[in-house]
Order: structure tokens, then C-alpha cells, then sequence
């Protein structure tokens, strides 16, 4: 697992610069950069945790998590109940989610990643109950820092594409869009999203 600054965001940055749609809000937002955590299970927590509610919510429950666990590691959730772990502001549904992946971490984290696709890394993450597609492109993205990720089912890059290009109405026309930025969709999305909330999406 990559940390830090992914080897190809400065060639994303230069190729993206150049881009009709989104070049000015590349250069607008200089500084920072994707940074991956190299932590594959506290980021599957962190965009559980993210699923469907605002970054000012989830950072909160966020900080009451990391406050009752210490380190998010499958060890330390199995230490809780789920209902403790719902205490933090979690629906019961996220919680039983995130103890599920605990006592499945082995089967869930302890793959042969270096030689699986992007394709075949969903294709293993979605089996897991409580991750969904978002789940598993924000993993894609965050934690594998694969470059080319796209998340069509994320509500603020959506949001962003139509305010650059109004004439996108459906989701096909958002991801159609979207294709322009290939190889570098991931690096194209921290930018979308920094349209939306100037402080830098992080899971």
C-alpha cells in the first residue's frame, strides 16, 4: 500500500491543467494532493463511516471512533460491542457492518492486490456486507491509489460535473463526461470534490 503522494499525481496535475472543464480549478487549488494511508481496513471504516451523510458529520463520528478505539484496527473493534460502537453516532446498520469486516479481516484484507485489476478488487470488496460501489471506488482510490477511479454514485461529483457542464443531466451523461480525464479520473475527483468543500476529501 502506497503512502503520501501518489508516483503519478504530478503527471495527472500537468495533464489535467490543460483541461478545458476542469483546468482552472486545477491550478486554482495548487496546493495538496490525494494522500494515501497506506491502512487498507481504517479506510474501508472511514467511507463506511462516510456513507451518505455530510464530511462535517462523518468527521465528527469519525473523531469519537478513533477516540474510543485508539488505532481502527479489526483488533480493537472486536473489543466493542456493536452497540458501543453505534454509541459514536453510527445507525446500527454501519456498526454491525463495521464489526462484520472485523471478523472477516483476514478473508477481507490479505489478498494478492499487486496483480488484481481494478475491476477484480471491487469485484472481492462488494461481497462484504456494507460495502457497496462507493465504498469500494473511495477504497480504490484512497487506499490502493489506483489512478483512473471514477465514483458516479457520489453525490458531490455529480454535483460538480453539472455545475462545470451544465447540459449532463443523468448519471450517463456525468460519467460520459467524466471519460475526458482518463487515465487520471481519481485525480480529476479530488479536484470535483474540492469545488464542492475546499478542504481535501480524505478516508
Amino acid at each position: 500500500m502506497q503512502t503520501g503522494k501518489p508516483t503519478w499525481w504530478d503527471d495527472a496535475v500537468a495533464a489535467l491543467s490543460n483541461d478545458e472543464l476542469l483546468g482552472e480549478i486545477v491550478k486554482k487549488y495548487p496546493d495538496g494532493c490525494l494522500e494515501g494511508k497506506g491502512d487498507l481496513f481504517q479506510t474501508t471504516v472511514r467511507s463506511i463511516v462516510g456513507q451518505q451523510i455530510s464530511v462535517i458529520a462523518s468527521d465528527a463520528i469519525w473523531g469519537r471512533l478513533v477516540k474510543m478505539l485508539g488505532s481502527v484496527t479489526p483488533e480493537n473493534v472486536m473489543k466493542f460491542t456493536q452497540e458501543e460502537i453505534a454509541a459514536c453516532g453510527l445507525t446500527r446498520p454501519k456498526s454491525s457492518y463495521i464489526h462484520g469486516l472485523a471478523a472477516n479481516s483476514d478473508l477481507l484484507l490479505n489478498q494478492d492486490w499487486e496483480n488484481m485489476s481494478d475491476k477484480e478488487i471491487k469485484q472481492h470488496l462488494i461481497q462484504f456486507k456494507g460495502i457497496g460501489p462507493w465504498t469500494a471506488e473511495m477504497m480504490l482510490m484512497f487506499s490502493f491509489m489506483r489512478p483512473d477511479v471514477f465514483s458516479v454514485g457520489d453525490i458531490g461529483l455529480v454535483k460538480a460535473v453539472k455545475i462545470l457542464a451544465p447540459q449532463a443531466e443523468s448519471k450517463d451523461d456525468v460519467e460520459e463526461i467524466a471519460k475526458r480525464w482518463s487515465p487520471y479520473r481519481t485525480a480529476a475527483s479530488w479536484y470535483l470534490w474540492r469545488m464542492i468543500d475546499p478542504v481535501p476529501v480524505g478516508y
